[in-house]
């Protein structure tokens, strides 16, 4: 093996291990965020679930805020992800559809993080930025124009596109957001993929009879 190929596996070697370490660390302090909120959670803690020094903690992140942030920022993020669903080109039933799986795989693959996500909210989202918050607007006035664009064509219903976000996202968020609740009504320890497929199956039905477009 010459010195180029050596260099460039050990920087692979070096790169794996950095994002394996950042994951560690961040996986953690979800739950540690999720239990405790910012004010509550320290980098002790953090680095105690993650079992890495807190040397490595300040290494990759340098704060515990800088931690919380990046989490946020996941969590945008994924959610903008999902909305790439609705595109005035598709389908409208199809994209609707498309966007509550992908809203509700979220919710079951990273329920703890949503959990944090709401409680920010729930405490006046002060670690939401000017501009996450002029993002999330733009965005979302973005794809309201797309349902907009449906409804001028006539392709779906006249409703209210700011009120069918607030349910899409409430209906799909639920099932991380309020888990005690969720569970308790499902007389079950988890929730399970045969529960979120149902979830799935029933909010799409819902919403699409709601919008005029067939379930």
């Amino acid at each position: 093996m010459d010195r180029r190929t050596e260099g460039r596996t050990g920087g692979n070697t070096t790169t794996r291990i950095s994002a394996r370490n950042r994951k560690t660390i961040l996986d953690a302090a979800i739950k540690v965020f999720t239990e405790k909120g910012f004010d509550g959670a320290s980098i002790a803690e953090i680095a105690a679930a993650s079992k890495l020094p807190k040397a490595n903690i300040y290494y990759y992140f340098g704060t515990k805020e800088a931690i919380y942030r990046t989490l946020i920022a996941d969590v945008l993020g994924e959610w903008n992800n999902a909305l790439g669903q609705l595109t005035v080109e598709r389908d409208p039933a199809e994209a609707i559809a498309g966007y509550i799986r992908a809203k509700l795989d979220f919710t079951r693959r990273h329920a703890a993080q949503s959990r944090m996500f709401a409680n920010e909210a729930v405490h006046g989202g002060r670690f939401l930025s000017r501009t996450d918050r002029a993002k999330m607007q733009a965005i979302t006035h973005e794809k309201m124009r797309v349902f907009e664009a449906w409804m001028d064509a006539g392709r779906m219903d006249r409703v209210d596109p700011v009120h069918l976000f607030v349910m899409l996202w409430s209906s799909t968020q639920y099932y991380a957001d309020f888990d005690v609740l969720t569970r308790n009504a499902l007389a079950s320890s988890r929730i399970t993929g045969d529960d979120y497929e149902r979830a799935a199956e029933t909010i799409t039905h819902i919403m699409l009879k709601g919008c005029g477009l067939a379930a």
